[in-house]
């Protein structure tokens, strides 16, 4: 089995969140005039804050968001209303966080792993593999709402060994590119790891680096070198 995160692995995340956000922010104006959106550490407290209220907003991102969104129009009346403008918002903001650009050669290298191992997709975000065409070569996708947890946390990978029969930690190689959430994560627990490294970061964790890659171009040579 090989199982893949998603953000920043099969794509680069950055510009995609950054317009739906942007996008999303202004319909909302359109719709309520302006808003004091804050900066980050601002949504880091309002975070920790809707987690106090609602235990389950640090591991379901969809949620989250809509929550942030209705703090943000609170003074919005009628309630149905402000529900109403966070339902549309979220719908907006979700359609818009699908439009990706898959990284040179993720397509042609999922095409030919898919026929040799089963692959799953474990992801902390919230973007449904399924509604690319990729989608097609994952036999199991597993996000934060579906773990009820995140990674590093180990239930993302526990709910994936469920797929196939007969298979252990060891006999899994996982592909992302974070150093804590995708490499220690798996690390941890004896699975196998390759780490996406496209910008050329420097390792700085004190467990050893794993093998690592910048071009989707070469993984399944990298794969078939390491384990065929």
């Amino acid at each position: 089995m090989i199982t893949f995160d998603l953000d920043d692995t099969l794509w680069d995340n950055r510009p995609t969140i950054l317009k739906a956000e942007i996008d999303t922010r202004k319909w909302i104006e359109d719709k309520v005039g302006e808003v004091q959106w804050g900066d980050f550490n601002d949504f880091l407290s309002l975070r920790e804050e809707l987690i106090k209220e609602d235990a389950s907003i640090e591991w379901d991102i969809s949620k989250l968001r809509k929550e942030i969104f209705r703090k943000k129009i609170s003074h919005i009346t009628p309630s149905n209303l402000r529900d109403e403008i966070v339902d549309e918002a979220f719908n907006i903001f979700i359609n818009k966080r699908h439009e990706i650009e898959l990284f040179d050669g993720v397509e042609e290298a999922l095409d030919s792993l898919s026929k040799k191992y089963v692959l799953g997709i474990l992801t902390n975000g919230n973007a449904d593999v399924y509604k690319f065409k990729i989608g097609k070569y994952f036999k199991f996708a597993i996000s934060s709402l579906e773990a009820r947890d995140s990674k590093p946390n180990r239930a993302h990978f526990d709910k994936a060994i469920e797929f196939v029969d007969d298979i252990s930690f060891d006999q899994i190689l996982h592909i992302g590119d974070h150093q804590i959430n995708d490499i220690l994560g798996a690390y941890n627990l004896g699975i196998d790891t390759l780490w996406f490294n496209n910008n050329n970061e420097k390792w700085s964790q004190d467990f050893p680096k794993p093998d690592e890659f910048k071009s989707w171009d070469v993984l399944p040579k990298i794969i078939e070198n390491k384990y065929e």
